[in-house]
């Protein structure tokens, strides 16, 4: 699997076009918009996008999917239903957070903790990791060991969980029980900011290092 991040919105959500290098075929993680960037590196690369695929419900991360489906013909899959109010409420996310208006969707389908997604040859786990919001997945390919982890977790910080539905506790057990297994070797790219590995995090991460977790 190969992968591109592609930072979008005020905000420079981490967008990332990810593909099989057998079929060319694609899915784009996240466009919260500023599609044309999208666009530029479909073609860059010669690929077919195939999936929308949405981590969680917040306007940087879905800002400009439902654009891009209209616009593509392909579905959108995800996030969990427990963050279908946040999609419900785009509009007022639009006022809150300075945006454009976006009107409120529903994506095709909500995605299960352990389902598996299609992109050509590759394979995706969906996890359902809640506390930064309460549906919120993240997507891992085993094979090269990578993981879209969304708002869950941060080179050296974690989600915040201050908005409705969070819950800090839940976001830490997402983090210890759904990714610390995966392995220390996986890399991930969050939802802003640079990457980093599970090892890194573990080590040296002060809300989630071993250390401080016992």
């Amino acid at each position: 699997m190969k992968y591109q991040i592609i930072p979008v919105t005020p905000f420079q959500q981490n967008c990332t076009l990810i593909w099989c290098e057998n079929t060319r075929k694609a899915a784009v993680v996240d466009p919260g918009g500023n599609l044309e960037r999208i666009y530029e590196a479909l073609e860059k690369h010669g690929l077919t996008l195939d999936k929308i695929l949405l981590t969680h419900g917040h306007i940087d991360h879905v800002g400009g999917a439902a654009k891009l489906s209209t616009e593509t013909g392909v579905a959108i899959e995800g996030p969990h239903v427990d963050d279908a109010f946040w999609l419900e409420n785009l509009p007022r996310q639009s006022q809150n957070f300075g945006f454009a208006h976006c009107d409120a969707f529903a994506p095709s389908r909500y995605l299960e903790e352990g389902e598996s997604l299609r992109i050509g040859d590759v394979s995706l786990a969906v996890m359902h990791c809640p506390g930064h919001t309460p549906g919120h997945l993240v997507f891992f390919e085993p094979v090269t060991k990578l993981a879209l982890v969304g708002d869950v977790l941060f080179r050296g910080s974690i989600g915040r969980t201050d908005f409705p539905g969070s819950d800090h506790k839940a976001l830490i057990n997402s983090i210890t029980t759904k990714l610390w297994p995966l392995g220390k070797e996986v890399a991930f790219i969050p939802g802003h900011g640079p990457m980093s590995t599970f090892a890194e995090e573990r080590a040296h991460n002060p809300f989630v290092a071993d250390q401080l977790l016992g």
